[in-house]
């Protein structure tokens, strides 16, 4: 009972603060753009890329600490937690360490990755270095962070980073519209920082200070069994890392800052969407884990199939909705003269789409531990996707212009996603979990994404324009919801098992007390399966 009120303190938390900062953020690249400008917008993005790769140091180390301190956790073994703490604060100061470093050699280079930047390399140098700061202050107590989400009090962090943020975006509103000072705006986020940094101390100082204080070395198979969940983590996630940043990197330097700021709001808009959905999933997956462990293989097939379905429904919905609103959103939060050509924001569409389509997958390879049989497919997903963009952006900038340059970025991660991700997860998947094979499965998921964008172009052609941004936003989501509704009623109609679980699933979120399998269901279930004579149905998000 307790584990279940926790849980939903944790939800409930990050569902406000996730709305407050969604907002906050908008309003900021808001006035960044508007007082600024959309070069700045740009850099900021790119500055975040570059970050963010260089941060593959940290892969894998968050995921493994929490991880392994749950079970001294649960034992009341204060002692291990106590080395596994002081372990993990030296793991975070190399970290830091190798970020700063790999940072500074960057910085030659920031010219060169800023094309078409027109203000003065100085201040590249110095807005760069002023946010590598505020992300290295932040691995001063990654560690303390990890400590008290592994006691489960998620919602203690979430709060105080969160309550960092509102501080920074109101920070940088105030400083952009009184100096319109780009640096200002960097030094900011050094601030919030400082800030989160002295309430975390605080916090798990007073909850959990005799464990900070108990200085203890840790044992040598503990530190391989770390090692090697960190390795495990990091083949992971690095290709996750190669894809996301380096589109973003690709587009800075070989288009340019300013179509980079502009594609940045389509893609900003996007991650807060897809965020938003995963809040559907998120109270799932506790009850996905315990069935995984306690029902057999062909239940767990069942559910699979069950959450595919659900996934397709959700995708539908919201990515047929984001097309139709998505330039009117970007003029009335940005301003106008940002819009980006309708098939750059199809082919975005379509990406994200196909992205979100692999959550079933994901979610249940961790809850049946198959996540080590496809270690080495993120890391070729990775290589494939800079090649392939790097090659796309010439070649469609030269057969179709600039402006279409951006859609070769774009066309290489969709192609090692459909040709990698999608082939090589469910593969592992249907293999080491369900011991069978996936002929089946892939007929249905290329269909279903075949389907989508047959969708998607007939939605595109039918939709209206009209000089009042509003009215053409409300009018176009209307008919994309028209279109995602008929789809999806027809998908729940022809599936009588998607039906009956949904059901089932509702009723245990409103009625147990406790987090409980769900008891096997007898006969028929639509499979995904291939070969065999079994039938089941898949889906859902992490």
């Amino acid at each position: 009972m307790m584990d279940k009120k926790r849980s939903v303190l944790n939800i409930s938390i990050s569902i406000i603060f996730r709305i407050l900062l969604l907002v906050a953020s908008l309003l900021v690249r808001r006035y960044l753009i508007r007082y600024i400008g959309n070069e700045a917008n740009g850099l900021d993005s790119l500055y975040t890329s570059i970050i963010g790769f260089l941060s593959v140091a940290e892969l894998g180390v968050g995921s493994a600490i929490t991880f392994c301190m749950y079970k001294p956790i649960v034992e009341g073994n204060t002692q291990k937690v106590s080395a596994l703490f002081g372990l993990f604060r030296k793991l975070y100061f190399i970290i830091g360490a190798i970020i700063l470093l790999g940072g500074c050699a960057v910085m030659p280079f920031l010219p060169y990755l800023a094309k078409d930047y027109s203000s003065a390399n100085w201040q590249l140098f110095v807005t760069f270095g002023l946010l590598l700061v505020a992300i290295v202050l932040s691995y001063a107590f990654s560690a303390e962070i990890s400590l008290i989400n592994a006691y489960k009090n998620n919602y203690i962090t979430t709060a105080v980073h969160s309550g960092g943020q509102l501080l920074q975006f109101v920070l940088q509103v105030a400083v952009i519209i009184t100096t319109r000072s780009f640096i200002g705006y960097f030094i900011c986020r050094i601030v919030a920082t400082g800030v989160q940094w002295g309430v975390t101390v605080l916090i798990s100082r007073k909850q959990y200070g005799n464990i900070m204080r108990d200085k203890r070395r840790i044992d040598v198979e503990t530190k391989g069994e770390v090692v090697k969940n960190v390795r495990a983590m990091f083949m992971h996630k690095i290709g996750g890392i190669l894809v996301n940043t380096v589109d973003s990197i690709v587009i800075s330097a070989c288009i340019g800052v300013v179509i980079l700021g502009k594609y940045t709001n389509y893609t900003v808009i996007m991650a807060a969407m897809t965020g938003t959905i995963s809040l559907f999933f998120t109270p799932l997956t506790s009850v996905i884990g315990h069935m995984c462990i306690e029902e057999n293989k062909e239940s767990v097939c069942k559910y699979y199939n069950f959450f595919y379905t659900f996934n397709f429904v959700l995708g539908i919905i919201f990515f047929l909705g984001y097309y139709a609103t998505i330039d009117n959103i970007v003029t009335i939060c940005f301003g106008g003269g940002l819009e980006m050509n309708k098939t750059i924001s199809l082919v975005i569409t379509v990406n994200y789409f196909i992205q979100f389509m692999r959550q079933a997958t994901l979610l249940f390879k961790d809850a049946t531990g198959t996540f080590y049989n496809d270690r080495w497919k993120p890391l070729i997903e990775g290589l494939v996707n800079i090649a392939l963009s790097i090659g796309f952006v010439y070649v469609f900038g030269y057969l179709w212009g600039e402006n279409f340059a951006v859609v070769g970025v774009i066309a290489a991660t969709i192609l090692t996603n459909l040709f990698i991700c999608h082939m090589v997860e469910p593969h592992v998947l249907f293999k080491y979990a369900f011991n069978r094979k996936a002929k089946t499965y892939y007929i249905k998921n290329y269909l279903y994404m075949l389907l989508f964008v047959g969708i998607l172009f007939a939605l595109h052609f039918t939709m209206i324009t009209n000089e009042n941004q509003w009215i053409e936003m409300l009018a176009n989501g209307g008919i994309s919801l028209a279109y995602s509704f008929a789809i999806s009623l027809a998908v729940i109609l022809c599936n009588k098992d998607f039906r009956y679980y949904i059901k089932r699933v509702m009723r245990k979120l409103k009625h147990s007390k406790t987090v409980e399998p769900f008891p096997p269901v007898a006969d028929s279930v639509n499979t995904v399966v291939d070969d065999d004579p079994m039938q089941t149905d898949k889906n859902d998000l992490t």
